[in-house]
């Protein structure tokens, strides 16, 4: 598997805080078979979650020197998971902010709870500059979960989805269960990722997750949202 969402970068956000605790969690990974994974930690504007790429970097390469020492056979990209904004071109170009692994691909976060007004048209905009959008756990937002024709809408203008593999076991709600179910039936995602942030007690939750995905898809199509799809998009 390939993970295109995650936040392991240690000490930026609410993720991994250590540099212990990254290494722990990309170990475990590593073991359950997640070869690759693109650190995409929150950038918030006008908030404590606004490390420069250039800031992420030099935190990116001591893990990738700790990972080689520690030989744990993981490759890591960088990213951001990037709350949706109306400068989000302008923080690209500027550095400040990172697509996934410098391809054209963002990955872009809405309001869990609310609705950010104009989101439709900063997408929009965005892809006729040639940026993919791929709108990171869908199923999570409620104002989408009231009505699933903002897929639709999104979908139309060419915008991705990536949904968390944990969402069907209920660790985000039942009406992220119904969701990511629907999701799955109407064949709208993408890309599956892990959205980690911390360190877990069992990683099997993952195998259970995945035995429930594939009742709605099929072994071809599981492997296409985990390992083909994020290979395309990192090449």
């Amino acid at each position: 598997m390939i993970d295109i969402h995650s936040h392991l970068l240690y000490s930026v956000d609410d993720g991994s805080q250590t540099i212990e605790e990254s290494l722990n969690i990309i170990r475990e990974l590593n073991n359950i078979g997640i070869t690759d994974i693109i650190l995409t930690p929150h950038y918030i504007k006008e908030s404590k979650y606004n490390n420069s790429k250039k800031e992420n970097m030099k935190i990116l390469n001591t893990l990738k020197k700790s990972l080689l020492e520690n030989k744990i056979k993981t490759n890591l990209y960088l990213g951001n998971e990037i709350y949706i904004n109306n400068e989000i071109e302008e923080l690209l170009k500027k550095n400040i902010i990172s697509s996934l692994n410098d391809t054209n691909y963002l990955l872009i976060e809405l309001p869990l709870t609310g609705e950010y007004e104009g989101y439709l048209e900063i997408f929009e905009n965005l892809i006729n500059e040639g940026y993919h959008i791929i709108l990171a756990h869908p199923e999570r937002y409620y104002s989408f979960q009231n009505d699933f024709n903002k897929i639709y809408e999104l979908e139309q203008i060419g915008v991705y989805f990536q949904s968390n593999i944990e969402s069907i076991v209920g660790s985000y709600g039942r009406n992220a269960i119904k969701m990511v179910k629907r999701l799955l039936k109407e064949k709208k995602i993408s890309f599956l990722a892990t959205d980690i942030h911390h360190q877990k007690k069992d990683y099997n939750k993952w195998q259970k997750a995945r035995k429930k995905i594939l009742k709605y898809v099929t072994k071809e199509e599981y492997n296409i949202l985990t390992y083909k799809n994020p290979r395309k998009l990192i090449k």
